[in-house]
Parts: C-alpha cells; structure tokens; sequence
C-alpha cells in the first residue's frame, strides 16, 4: 500500500563506509621486506576494486583523532558488501588496521514532490488508495521515475581530491518531530532545503544515501569538492534553512583526502598519498 504520507523514495547502490586507525607502534617495527610485501598487496587489492560494472571502493585518508583511513565502497547488493568487506579483512595489512566505526547504507533519493503528483494523477483516474489497481499504476509511474534518474542511482563516486562523510537524523524530539508533520510542509521544507545545495552545483557533488533499519542513524551524506572550504560554506549555509535549523541531528564529521591506491604504500611509510583520478 502506498501511504500519501510517506514519500517514496528510489534506491541505488548499497553503501559501506570503514573506518580504521593504523595501528602505527606495530606497523612500523616491522621489517622493510615485510612493510612494504604487505602494502604492496593491499595496494593492488584496493585498485582491482576501484572501479567496474559492479560497483567501486575509494580509499580516503582522514584529519583528526577519528582515524586515519577511509573505505567507501559502492556495490551493487549487500552481498557484494559482504565480500568487500571480507576481502578487506583478508588482507595481511588488515592485522594493523583497528576498525573505528562503519555505515550501512543505500543510495537514495526522495521523491517528495513526486509522490504528491502521482497521488493526485492517479486520483484524477478515480483509482482509489490501497486498491490493486492504484498500487499497480503507482508501481508502474515510479519505475518510470526509477529509469528517468538510473544515473543518480548508480552514479560514479566522483574524482575530487576532498571528502566529507557524516550520517543524520530528522529530529523527533518532545517539541519538534519532522514525522508528525504533513507531508506537504515536509514538501515544502526540503524543497527550500534542496534550493540552497543547487546554489553550489560545480563546486561539490553530494551522494545522500538512506540508513533507515540498517544504521544507528537515518541517511549519510558523502560530499566531494576540489576546495575543502566548500564543505564549511554549504553546511554552514544549510544550517539556516527551517528544515537543518528545527529538525537536522548531526552526528560526527570525517573529512580527508581522496587517494590513488597505488599510493598507499607511501602513506604507509609516512607520505602524504596523491590522488590521480582513473579514467573511464
């Protein structure tokens, strides 16, 4: 049954985020020949994953105490998950890598304005809400929308050098509770809300994806940008708007550098890694 209170939303690719701190004192009483056998490996193990048909793993390092290495992996089921995450603890390197937190996620896109327009198409056929015949047409109008954005879906992460990942919330607390609101004034809301991010189309490429039943918090956000100050300027901007300013939880920010995977081994021996986009 589709609930004109709820707005439906379009699904993409399952998302894993690792997080981890190298274990630096163990790491680097290692010998030479060892060091380097083991980062070789997980170098060429990261670079078969970087990119196909099924999906892509982007290795970031991170600023701060949270940790210092980054996995996002995009795949095309949570199978494909399953194994990116096996192949990773697979690795010799991994004995020096202590996880500090992962999302779950899937790319996801709302469908806010849509879902009201479809409601009221159907409407206007007098097919009646919760009757095989409106969920049949309803699945018929969404999978047309589902083939109109298939390359938001399952777009590729994107080849900027800075990236900042953190999950959220909308806020159902005693005083203010986004889901208790009418789907219209939700409409209206992120529609102001979406108005601000398009302010900086060029500058930053943002991948939402929703967490609901799989995380400890309800979407994440994954932005790239070639400048990192960008980040500041549309988060802070965004704060603003009705629906970050009553409603928007922040968890924790983790911001740091896109790298080539060939490049790990220089990390590992204490270099700052480069990042040279792959071609398509």
């Amino acid at each position: 049954m589709h609930d004109p209170r709820v707005p439906e939303t379009l699904e993409g690719w399952s998302v894993l985020h690792q997080m981890f701190r190298i274990r630096w004192p163990q790491w680097r009483i290692l010998s030479d020949d060892l060091r380097h056998r083991l980062a070789d490996e997980a170098a060429g193990a990261l670079a078969a994953m970087r990119r196909g048909k099924r999906g892509a793993t982007v290795p970031v390092t991170l600023l701060g105490h949270k940790g210092d290495l980054m996995l996002i992996h995009l795949r095309r089921s949570f199978e494909e998950l399953q194994a990116a995450q096996v192949a990773v603890a697979r690795l010799g390197l991994s004995t020096f890598l202590e996880p500090t937190t992962s999302f779950v996620s899937v790319v996801e896109l709302g469908m806010y304005e849509m879902t009201a327009q479809i409601h009221h198409r159907l409407g206007e056929r007098e097919l009646k809400t919760g009757s095989a015949e409106f969920d049949a047409a309803f699945d018929a109008e969404m999978e047309e929308q589902r083939r109109r954005v298939s390359g938001r879906l399952w777009a590729e992460l994107p080849a900027r050098r800075h990236v900042c990942f953190y999950p959220m919330n909308k806020r159902r607390g005693e005083h203010k509770n986004w889901y208790v609101e009418t789907v219209d004034q939700r409409a209206r809301m992120m529609l102001e809300h979406g108005k601000i991010g398009r302010h900086y189309a060029g500058q930053v490429t943002q991948i939402i994806s929703g967490a609901i039943g799989f995380d400890d918090w309800e979407w994440g956000v994954d932005l790239f940008a070639d400048d990192p100050v960008v980040f500041k300027k549309l988060i802070y901007e965004m704060r603003f708007d009705e629906a970050s300013a009553w409603y928007a939880e922040f968890g924790p920010f983790y911001v740091g550098l896109q790298f080539s995977p060939s490049e790990l081994p220089k990390y590992l021996e204490g270099a700052v890694p480069a990042f040279e986009p792959v071609s398509s």
